[in-house]
């Protein structure tokens, strides 16, 4: 497998950009430190529910993720996650809770990611990616899987822990690919899902299976959902995707087959195209790109050459 890094280098994909936090790992099982961190006057935190957070515009247009001094917090039972540290020094921390707090302003709205992603800063994003994902699987996973009891949460969020049989789980993230299949006319194979609405096309993914290789998943999913036989794999770079608990690896890949079977389940409809139809495409809206915030859309760009259309579907 060879890799396309000299091609990302110069814009990075949504929600990877350095966020300038380091996660102190370190710090997690430390209680007293956990304790005196949260205490102290600088540290700052925010809420997470149902996987989002509250934002709101500064004065000079930037937009924030909505944070307050610990000591000014809502109340929150053991639902408290240490995120990590900045280069100042500043300690951050997410707070779950059944609901957004509201605002006295009222300037401030909730956000998930998908917009909040391609608005905040690389250390806001960092933040509510680390945060969101916790969240996720903290609301999914309060129960042993080994014996069904109840977990309680242990080193600051990033683990449960089980005290009837003393098994520890930890935050599941589950790897997919995401692919440009492209084949020796260097057309573009993009398909529609069944659930998407009219026109919007994307590239083809698929989770990894147990004892498969990712690039074994690649031409499994594509073949599945399209009939497409691929070659050569190529990875491009990953990003992180918790909706729910996903990290999206990123490839180009190559077709040794070119008539598209799609599988009618997951895939509606494939169709490949060259940059010339691709472009007439988007310029009438018979074609909607994905959505700015995925790295399918970079997927595309890298093959396309050019930014794609902003117009998108959410």
């Amino acid at each position: 497998m060879t890799t396309w890094t000299d091609h990302t280098a110069d814009r990075p994909i949504s929600l990877t950009a350095p966020s300038g936090i380091d996660r102190a790992a370190h710090h997690r099982l430390d209680e007293a430190w956990l304790a005196a961190a949260w205490s102290h006057p600088t540290t700052r935190c925010f809420v997470v529910s149902g996987g989002q957070v509250l934002i709101d515009e500064t004065a000079d247009g930037r937009t924030e993720l909505v944070m307050t001094p610990s000591f000014e917090a809502p109340l929150t039972e053991a639902h408290r996650y240490f995120l990590g540290i900045d280069e100042d020094g500043v300690s951050y921390f997410a707070l779950q809770k059944d609901a957004l707090p509201g605002r006295i302003d009222q300037s401030a709205r909730p956000a998930g990611l998908r917009e909040a992603g391609l608005l905040l800063s690389p250390r806001d994003v960092g933040l509510m990616v680390h945060a969101v994902g916790l969240e996720n699987w903290q609301r999914t996973h309060r129960f042993c899987s080994r014996c069904g009891d109840r977990t309680v949460i242990a080193a600051a969020g990033h683990i449960r822990r089980c005290q009837a049989c003393g098994a520890e789980h930890y935050p599941r993230t589950d790897p997919a690919v995401i692919m440009a299949v492209t084949d020796e006319d260097d057309r573009i194979l993009l398909g529609r899902q069944v659930h998407w609405p009219e026109g919007r096309f994307s590239t083809l993914a698929g989770f990894v299976e147990p004892g498969e290789s990712i690039e074994q998943t690649v031409r499994r999913e594509v073949f599945e959902e399209a009939g497409i036989t691929v070659g050569q794999v190529e990875y491009v770079a990953s990003q992180p995707w918790p909706f729910p608990s996903s990290l999206m690896l990123g490839f180009m890949a190559r077709a040794t087959s070119t008539e598209v079977d799609v599988d009618g389940d997951e895939i509606h409809e494939a169709r490949w195209f060259s940059r010339d139809e691709l472009g007439a495409a988007f310029e009438s809206g018979e074609v909607l790109p994905p959505y700015g915030i995925s790295i399918a859309a970079r997927l595309i760009e890298l093959w396309y050459g050019k930014p794609l259309p902003t117009r998108s579907f959410i």
